[in-house]
């Protein structure tokens, strides 16, 4: 027996908002059942691991233990592309071999994005 990762769940005040974010940031689709309670990304095409919204009356506090790590040979381009899509850019590193921006989506869920070189 073995286990997969299903999906990647991210509390959100508006479950159909943070999915239409997401669906553009990873040039996919927000599939269609979604709605400001419940939506899914990824389901529908079959891509694993699907990203799914849950609202709930909280709003995130502190910084999140988990995160995405993205990466794209065409970094600046995409940087430029999350920021117009609602992404707040946080800070730059270079380390361990590595570049890499840390952004925030529109509800403050901190992903970065490194370059591959």
């Amino acid at each position: 027996m073995s286990i997969t990762v299903e999906a990647i769940s991210f509390d959100c005040t508006n479950a159909a908002e943070i999915a239409g974010f997401w669906a553009a940031a990873l040039n996919r689709q927000v599939d269609a059942d979604g709605n400001e309670y419940f939506a899914t990304v990824g389901k529908t095409e079959g891509a694993s691991p699907v990203l799914m919204f849950l609202q709930v009356p909280e709003p995130r506090n502190g910084k999140n233990r988990v995160h995405l790590d993205l990466a794209t040979a065409d970094w600046a381009a995409e940087v430029d592309r999350l920021v117009s899509l609602g992404a707040k850019r946080l800070d730059e590193y270079d380390e361990y071999g590595i570049h890499w921006v840390t952004l925030a989506d529109p509800e403050g869920n901190v992903f970065d994005l490194a370059e591959h070189r």
